[in-house]
């Protein structure tokens, strides 16, 4: 009697989630940054500003900022098939600081994405995961006609410790930002002491 070859099926792997915020100032591309590398239509809560914000939304430098995130950006992207991030992005103004604690509940890194026309701006999300030892990335963000610095001297100007990683990146581009979350999520696991496991087959 012959045999046929048993054909095994492989197992499907069980991807693991990660939660990665995306954090910086009012106008910085963190909703640009979500939908660039996201793979479902991205979740977002933007509204239109209004003549009542225009005294506390600070549009100098992002004029032709027409909208805002008000509560935050939600996307997807599969890094590897073992391997999921969650990406919430969050608002920018001080009004709706009041959701981070929220988003950062389980998030196991974040960008903050700086704007080099105005650094200032991403000074308190900077400040927010070093009070929280949320790890996290600094990835400039290459405007179109912003004076372009030295990492070393964007380090400075933030007073960001040595072993916070700082990245340059454009937040249209797909690759770019995928490169900046594979920081984050590499950086996260090294400091919590773990790498993520293999795929197994």
């Amino acid at each position: 009697m012959a045999f046929g070859r048993s054909s095994r099926r492989k197992r499907p792997v069980e991807p693991v989630t990660l939660k990665i915020l995306v954090a910086g100032g009012f106008g910085v591309g963190k909703t640009t940054l979500v939908g660039a590398v996201s793979e479902i239509r991205p979740l977002r809560t933007e509204e239109r500003l209004s003549e009542a914000g225009r005294p506390v939304d600070d549009v100098a430098g992002v004029e032709a900022k027409h909208t805002t995130t008000v509560a935050m950006d939600f996307g997807r992207i599969t890094l590897r098939e073992d391997l999921v991030l969650y990406l919430f992005g969050t608002p920018g103004q001080d009004r709706f600081w009041f959701l981070w604690d929220e988003l950062a509940q389980g998030a196991l890194g974040a960008v903050v994405l700086a704007d080099t026309r105005r650094l200032e701006d991403c000074f308190a999300a900077v400040d927010y995961f070093e009070r929280r030892a949320i790890p996290f990335t600094v990835a400039v963000n290459l405007f179109e006609g912003a004076e372009q610095f030295p990492a070393d001297t964007v380090r400075a100007a933030l007073d960001l410790d040595p072993e916070v990683p700082l990245l340059l990146c454009d937040a249209r581009d797909r690759a770019s930002v995928r490169d900046v979350l594979v920081a984050v999520v590499e950086d996260a696991l090294a400091r919590a002491g773990r790498r993520p496991e293999p795929a197994t087959t």
